[in-house]
């Protein structure tokens, strides 16, 4: 069964975010847009690139209501000592979950059981806590943050103009489409 349009399920996990300790939890995620970024540990070699290139994107999310949230079986303490040690992870200022009991990771269905990390998991929740994009990708292959940044556009523009639908490589202002018998076949 596919995780889109479920609902988040109930979680509580600590997180790092620019010097503090914060809880969060489904709750969280309600009344705006979220994205949860999994990977699978601090102190890797994919890991930082995919955070820090968020990080040089965090204001344009910012910008269109999404909030960031990165997330691996590490826990907060260990992400506040990469922040520490990282000249890449201290420009992250979106919050990293540390989930070291995988029960986040199991909730999303990224959990490396074997090896209890997560696999590289992106997830966009709408404003009602619903799961509107899951990407699942393997632990050798990195994310771009700008074209992530067109898909939650794109999910946000669906949400809010029912009846219509983004084409592929849609951007904000781009031409939409609107599903009817009249389009097949013509597209």
């Amino acid at each position: 069964m596919s995780l889109i349009n479920t609902q988040v399920k109930p979680f509580t996990a600590q997180a790092y975010q620019a010097g503090q300790f914060i809880e969060v939890s489904e709750q969280t995620f309600m009344d705006k847009w979220s994205v949860l970024v999994f990977y699978p540990a601090d102190f890797t070699f994919v890991c930082p690139t995919e955070l820090e290139d968020l990080a040089d994107t965090h204001a344009e999310f910012a910008k269109i209501g999404a909030d960031i949230y990165g997330v691996s079986t590490d826990t907060h303490f260990a992400h506040k000592a990469w922040a520490d040690t990282s000249p890449a992870i201290q420009k992250v200022k979106y919050a990293l979950i540390g989930d070291p009991t995988g029960r986040l990771s199991r909730n999303f269905e990224v959990m490396i059981e074997e090896e209890g990390l997560a696999l590289r998991g992106t997830f966009v929740i709408n404003p009602e806590g619903q799961i509107k994009l899951c990407e699942i990708h393997d632990n050798g292959i990195g994310r771009d943050a700008k074209e992530l940044l067109r898909k939650v556009t794109a999910a946000q523009y669906v949400y809010s103009h029912p009846g219509e639908v983004c084409p592929a490589k849609w951007h904000s202002g781009a031409a939409t489409l609107k599903p009817s018998l009249d389009l097949v076949g013509k597209i």
